[in-house]
Order: C-alpha cells, then structure tokens, then sequence
C-alpha cells in the first residue's frame, strides 16, 4: 500500500486479491484471510470469507493491549449542553463491556438485532460497540425521525431491544425522544422485548413495566464484567442503516464486518491520511453511514 496513489491504483487492477489482503494487515484477526474477494455468486459478493475478527477489538482492546490505554479515544464536545469529556482507550473499555453486559444480561446475543435512536453523546458510540463486541447487529436510526418512521424501520429490523434517551437537547430546550419512541412501538406491529433508557435528566419520562430498563442502574451491575469478545465471520452482518424513505419504502442496506473494517482502515490511511493520534472530527449523525 506504501508509494504513490498510481502504483497503488495500478497494483490494485493487477492482483486485487494480493491488494486487498495486504490491505487486511491493517487490522487484527483471530483467524487472517487466506482470500480477498469470494465473487462465486456474482454480483452478491463475499469479503475475505474465510477470516474472522471483531471491531469492537479492533476499535478499543488491541489499543490498550498494544499500551495505549491512556491516550484518548473519543472527545465529546456537546454545543447543546456545554459539555466536554474525554474518554481514553482504558475508559472506553470499561464504559463499553459494561454496557455489553447490560445487553447481554437482557438475552441479547449474536445474530439479535438492537436498534440505537439516540441523540448524539457518547453512550450512543458506547452502544454501538457494545453491540459489537457480543456480534450483536446494530440498527441506528437518527433520532430526529417521528414515529411513524420510527416504527417502519422497527418493523423491519425486528430488534430485540432498542437503546435511546429520554430527551435530546436543542437550542437550548430539551427534545422529547421517549414519547415518540413509546407511540413508535404502538404503530409497531412488531414489539421489542425490552427498551434501555439513558436518562440524561432534561426532561420527566414515562416508564413502561416490564419493558424499560434504566441504563445507569443496569450498568451499574456490570461495572467488574469484561465482556468477551465475541468473534464473528468477516462475513457476519455489522450493522443495518435505512435509506431515507423519500421515495418510497425505505431499504435497510446492510454492511459485513470484515470488509467493512478493512475499507475504514484503508480509507482512514489513504484517503483521510489519518495517522495515530491525530484526531477526526465528523459532523455527521451517527444514523448516517459517514457519521456512522
């Protein structure tokens, strides 16, 4: 991959396999591609279908095996509520598994799908990989749709459970986000089996029995827990994003682990020309592919 983009493009076009492969080094593997691109079923492609890896590992435990644990992993920098934190790798290690065991403690298990619809702070990241770690598949829906829109996207991704917020916030004022998430799941025809709720105290929230679970108090039950990792085929579904709906029914596009993690890398590297302990600053919505 080192040279000029010419030689890469040209290497590329001539052995993509060995391109790609090489590429793969990027990233960790319990077991390494032997095979780039499985193009059997042409055009539904294969990436590296014989490897297996974990992002979740990728994106936090092999930094802090690699002894980077205290240099900073995630800035959140929150214009609404004036808020700032740092999360180092050692912290967002720990805020993760934590997290990761909530989920799993509730029967969320690899394959289950968990739909986010949160506003953008840092437990929405945390959710992400904890979902993640365990192989569960992520589904973020941005947390500005109303709930019709909501319960189209539930309906078709089926989640097991779904994590959100009590209230976003806005100019100022706090933006509901638990009422149209209870009105989401009545227009539902599919019900999930458990709602985790992060309550950031802007708002006064209803609560369903049975149903809603408090993240704070169910983190607190996992603070000790690191949560294994779970390893999945470079094949297994990683997330699940919908298009907009604009002109139609909207279409969830779905996105395999390993070569989505080896693109990122390469992007990160070569397109990006993001290099270890620069920091990326990203605008976008997590529920949009380039936030995400």
């Amino acid at each position: 991959m080192s040279g000029s983009y010419r030689e890469a493009y040209a290497a590329s076009a001539q052995d993509p396999n060995a391109f790609w492969l090489e590429a793969a080094d990027a990233i960790d593997w319990i077991t390494k591609p032997t095979k780039a691109l499985d193009d059997r079923t042409a055009p539904v492609y294969r990436w590296f279908p014989d490897a297996e890896l974990n992002t979740c590992y990728n994106a936090i435990d092999r930094h802090v095996l690699a002894g980077r644990g205290d240099q900073t992993a995630i800035i959140y920098d929150s214009a609404m509520t004036g808020t700032k934190k740092f999360y180092t790798y050692n912290e967002l290690l720990e805020k993760v598994a934590a997290f990761a065991g909530a989920l799993a403690k509730q029967g969320v298990t690899k394959g289950d799908r968990v739909l986010i619809y949160m506003p953008m702070i840092a437990e929405a990241c945390f959710a992400m990989l904890a979902c993640a770690r365990i192989g569960a598949i992520r589904s973020v829906v941005f947390g500005g749709f109303a709930s019709h829109s909501l319960a189209s996207r539930i309906d078709d991704a089926k989640p097991k459970m779904i994590v959100t917020a009590e209230a976003g916030a806005r100019g100022g004022k706090a933006v509901p986000y638990k009422p149209l998430l209870d009105e989401a799941i009545t227009l539902a025809s599919y019900k999930p089996e458990k709602v985790l709720i992060v309550n950031r105290g802007l708002t006064e929230f209803t609560t369903v029995a049975g149903r809603d679970l408090d993240y704070a108090t169910e983190r607190q039950k996992h603070l000790n827990d690191l949560v294994p990792i779970e390893w999945v085929d470079a094949t297994h579904t990683s997330y699940i994003l919908y298009t907009s709906g604009t002109t139609g029914k909207p279409k969830g596009v779905q996105r395999d682990t390993g070569g989505y993690a080896v693109a990122l890398a390469s992007t990160m590297k070569h397109i990006f020309c993001g290099n270890p302990g620069e920091t990326m600053f990203c605008t976008s919505d997590i529920g949009w592919v380039v936030g995400h």
